[in-house]
């Protein structure tokens, strides 16, 4: 496995333990976008993309996370018990999109990106830094967590004419 291009999108939130999404380019045909770097209690570490799971409402059918109490769509109570409780007790809340199938892969992929992390963060500190695009213009893709990340957002109007 090649990693031909790694990119980088610093988060400035204080007091978040998120610290960066990253997208990687894979033997210059594959990408896999939502890589999150997070500070752990040993140092950052690399969050392959997931996405939340579902089951659905045995009233109506629509769709819920598994921790909802309540339907999105009917409004009604689900069931107590259709938790997915994995080996160690624990509650399985969501499910990889990507991720290396054995270690040796685990380590060069994560090994790869903490190198570019570390990299644009000692670019961040250089004055007239600017920060990496993660998406190209052509590509109408922002998911909600980027987006609320860009630090060049502006506040909303307030019309205060009465």
């Amino acid at each position: 496995m090649q990693i031909t291009e790694v990119r980088i999108k610093l988060v400035s939130r204080p007091n978040d333990k998120l610290r960066a999404f990253c997208s990687i380019t894979l033997q210059a045909a594959v990408v896999v976008r939502d890589i999150k770097i997070i500070d752990g209690t040993r140092g950052p570490f690399v969050a392959m993309p997931s996405r939340k799971l579902t089951d659905r409402c045995p009233k109506c059918g629509g769709k819920n996370h598994l921790r909802a109490s309540f339907c999105n769509d009917c409004g009604g109570r689900l069931p107590a018990k259709r938790k997915i409780v994995i080996e160690d007790g624990r509650q399985k809340l969501y499910a990889d999109v990507a991720h290396p199938i054995h270690a040796a892969g685990r380590e060069a992929l994560a090994g790869a990106i903490l190198k570019a992390f570390a990299e644009e963060i000692e670019k961040s500190k250089l004055p007239g830094y600017k920060p990496v695009e993660l998406f190209g213009d052509d590509e109408a893709f922002e998911d909600d967590e980027y987006a609320a990340t860009k630090t060049e957002s502006q506040p909303p109007k307030v019309n205060t004419t009465v």
